[in-house]
């Protein structure tokens, strides 16, 4: 048994990334602020007796009693409402919150994960996105509190690494969606999963020829701890390959929710990527991960989630 810290332990990876190191016979402390966290979303967490959880904000000073065999910073504000809200929250945290939790893993001699982004990348000029991209990001641009976050995350984390040798992981996560997202939180996937199960009509941005890479929750859980179990030190893109235009994940939510919504569209926001798709074989051949659900069982799975919060 491993005793391992997770910040943004109330959110939607990271409240699942809780549960499954629980059912793995491991000691989990969470932390959140919940300033976009759902304490709910903890409800099978707070019934195990190998969890405790503490409401703290990781840019202030951590401190953790006792030995941690591993830190897995997921605290983030990581939908785009959120970060258009709160844009020095979302820097503080991928800079201080980083740099915090960094000096507790260094302290504790413990494996330390960094979750970090697709947005790293930008508005990308290569497709698919291989690790070796660097990324066409605009730091001063309507997005660059969350890209800049993360990227400059993963500097600190690569400095770390290599001034104090610490044990260390980065995933750059691509979409991720499942049960447990917020219906508010801005994404795509709530917003027309919310919109098809009340036939509302589905708004697609811009001509909705943009592709997006969607992978279901589980199989990105399984992809953070095969890279937290390898020994791994370079950043590895965990995500789903299967690249949709976004008018076809319309087509395939009105079809998995029987529904008569019709699709209506908006101007696109600015710098909104055109592209966007993970290039795994990094993962594949080191972390001998490769993603399972297809995008149909996913959202399958998830509309009674997305249907009970419609009912709340």
């Amino acid at each position: 048994m491993s005793r391992m810290l997770v910040t943004g332990a109330a959110g939607f990876l990271g409240s699942f990334l809780c549960d499954r190191l629980l059912k793995q016979g491991h000691e989990v402390i969470g932390m959140d602020n919940r300033v976009s966290g759902q304490s709910s979303n903890l409800d099978d967490a707070f019934a195990h007796e190998q969890f405790s959880f503490f409401e703290h904000d990781v840019t202030e000073f951590i401190h953790v009693s006792g030995e941690l065999d591993a830190v897995l910073h997921l605290a983030s504000l990581a939908s785009p409402v959120f970060y258009r809200d709160y844009p020095i929250k979302t820097l503080k945290v991928g800079a201080l919150g980083t740099h915090k939790t960094l000096g507790l893993a260094r302290e504790k001699d413990a494996t330390y994960l960094f979750t970090s982004t697709s947005e790293v990348y930008g508005d990308p000029e290569v497709n698919p996105q291989p690790e070796s991209y660097r990324g066409n990001v605009d730091p001063y641009g309507p997005r660059s509190c969350y890209d800049e976050s993360k990227r400059y995350g993963e500097a600190l984390v690569r400095g770390y690494r290599d001034k104090h040798d610490l044990d260390v992981r980065v995933a750059r996560i691509f979409n991720t969606y499942g049960p447990r997202m917020r219906l508010d939180d801005g994404r795509v996937i709530p917003n027309f999963m919310k919109q098809a199960l009340t036939g509302e009509n589905i708004t697609v941005y811009g001509d909705g020829e943009q592709t997006r890479s969607f992978c279901y929750v589980s199989d990105m859980i399984d992809g953070l701890l095969a890279l937290l179990r390898s020994d791994v030190d370079e950043p590895v893109n965990i995500g789903n390959p299967d690249e949709r235009s976004i008018l076809n994940l319309a087509e395939v939510i009105r079809e998995v929710t029987d529904s008569e919504s019709d699709v209506t569209y908006k101007e696109r926001p600015p710098q909104d990527p055109e592209i966007r798709r993970p290039d795994i074989s990094k993962a594949r051949s080191e972390l001998e991960w490769t993603p399972q659900v297809s995008l149909r069982d996913g959202l399958t799975q998830s509309m009674p989630y997305f249907e009970s919060q419609l009912q709340l």
